[in-house]
């Protein structure tokens, strides 16, 4: 059963339930493929830049799981597992202060595109994280495990930092491996709502651009084997198929079956040949040799024709003069080819011509790793903000980057079993602001600090019709062992 977002209820119920939480196992981290291959990354690429990069540009914003209708409650909620620490970011930095005027934006955070289950391209926000081959990001746990169909992941999904009304200043960064926390890829546990990505080097399109070529697949004896087939290759994340459709086939082709064809059929095969003659006929086409016959068989009424066609359509008579006299030799034939027939899948295949351009943390930096910091500690969010409160206003399109700041509070919310958050107070509404990255100690001048948190919901919770609260899982020692895997992982070129 799919869970409705939503914080609140009484106080003293929370508690309660925060102390029958099940407890977390961190000792194992599931890892998911989300294009395991050069072939299906390239594939993956090609979707996204293809037909002049028409998916990415009519993405919207990621629907699911999103707002928190009912008041915030700042009770219960996240405690520290092990000391405090951090795990280092690009560069050192000093940390900056919510009082700053003018806040350089990070060149790590962007927006991870993906296919949800409605089968339509959507985004969230995302930022990149330091690590050993520095091509790690991490966003919300939901946007990459597809929570609303039951799929293992969202389907063709990138990182694309920096991204603007289709620009890729430093091209897609298409996804290898997913790692979360065990109680979310199992249980779906909002406290570990958070996943970390590995990824591809980054690539860009040649000077060549994209193309399109077409697919045929083989020819299938039932229209419900190709369906099947059809199927498949539709939910194949290692396809950039699309326009997929199942057509009728009958024609020549060298494994076809010796099929009898019509006159007509033969004709169209065999386009200004005189069908009387000895050819030469068509390729994978063949007519009898002439068979003599009487002219009780070539028929007292047909005498006056030269040549017809039988009832049937399938035997060719005609009449010879003689050489002396004003008699007629009379003649039939019969025609055939090698017909296949059946049912295959059809559509276009996008080829692209790409070049590396290195790994994500070479081009964008990458954010270090904060855990079991103190509530009330200052954070900076940063992320791709969207959609209206609830009054209707539209205070954020989505298309550039946003920052908010704000302390840390305790926070929690049975309803998606999670016990054990935290939230700051920031305006960022709607989807957009999904998997928007907690930066703890922001440098304004290294645009780097330390992640310490990803937004998974925005809330109105003084009920006033206007998103005031983010909230995010704690970060903890259990956090940092599901990082501390995927950093571990290398992930290497596509081209």
């Amino acid at each position: 059963m799919k869970r409705t977002l939503a914080l609140g209820g009484i106080a003293a119920g929370l508690l309660a339930s925060a102390a029958i939480a099940a407890p977390a196992h961190a000792d194992s981290v599931p890892a998911t493929n989300l294009a395991n291959t050069n072939t299906a990354a390239k594939q993956v690429a090609a979707f996204w830049y293809g037909q002049a990069k028409a998916n990415l540009i009519n993405a919207t914003p990621y629907t699911v799981e999103t707002t928190v209708p009912t008041k915030h409650v700042s009770t219960g909620g996240a405690s520290a597992d092990t000391k405090a620490g951090v795990v280092g970011s690009s560069g050192d930095q000093k940390a900056a202060t919510g009082t700053l005027k003018n806040v350089n934006l990070p060149k790590t955070t962007g927006k991870v595109f993906f296919i949800g289950a409605d089968h339509k391209p959507h985004w969230c926000s995302a930022t990149s994280v330091q690590s050993q081959y520095k091509n790690l990001v991490a966003t919300a746990g939901h946007c990459v495990y597809d929570t609303k169909s039951n799929a293992t992941t969202l389907d063709k999904w990138v990182f694309i930092p920096g991204y603007y009304e289709g620009k890729t200043p430093w091209g897609i960064y298409v996804g290898k491996t997913a790692y979360t926390h065990y109680d979310y890829s199992v249980y779906e546990d909002g406290d570990r709502d958070y996943a970390f990505v590995t990824v591809y080097n980054g690539v860009l399109p040649t000077e060549g651009g994209t193309s399109a070529g077409k697919y045929e697949s083989k020819i299938y004896d039932s229209k419900w084997d190709a369906y099947k087939a059809k199927k498949l290759l539709a939910s194949d994340k290692t396809t950039a198929l699309s326009k997929l459709d199942v057509v009728e086939v009958n024609k020549l082709s060298p494994k076809g079956k010796d099929t009898p064809v019509s006159v007509a059929d033969f004709q169209a095969y065999n386009k200004g040949k005189d069908l009387k003659g000895n050819g030469p006929w068509a390729w994978f086409t063949s007519a009898s040799a002439p068979v003599k016959i009487d002219k009780a068989a070539y028929g007292y009424q047909n005498l006056m024709k030269d040549s017809y066609v039988s009832q049937d359509g399938t035997t060719l008579f005609w009449k010879v003069k003689k050489q002396y006299g004003n008699d007629f030799d009379y003649y039939k034939r019969t025609f055939s080819a090698k017909i296949l027939k059946g049912y295959q899948v059809v559509g276009f295949k996008f080829a692209i011509g790409l070049k590396d351009v290195g790994t994500l943390g070479s081009n964008v930096g990458g954010q270090g790793l904060a855990y079991n910091q103190k509530i009330g500690t200052g954070i900076f969010e940063f992320g791709y903000p969207s959609g209206s409160h609830p009054d209707g206003n539209y205070a954020f399109s989505g298309k550039t980057q946003k920052w908010a700041y704000g302390k840390t509070f305790k926070a929690a919310a049975p309803s998606m079993k999670a016990e054990e958050l935290v939230g700051i107070k920031s305006s960022f509404t709607g989807e957009g602001s999904i998997g928007s990255a907690w930066l703890y100690r922001y440098s304004n001048t290294k645009r780097l600090g330390y992640l310490n948190g990803v937004t998974i919901a925005v809330s109105d919770t003084d009920g006033n019709n206007r998103i005031d609260t983010n909230v995010s899982p704690y970060f903890d020692g259990e956090t940092l062992g599901v990082y501390k895997t995927a950093a571990a992982n290398w992930s290497g070129k596509i081209v």
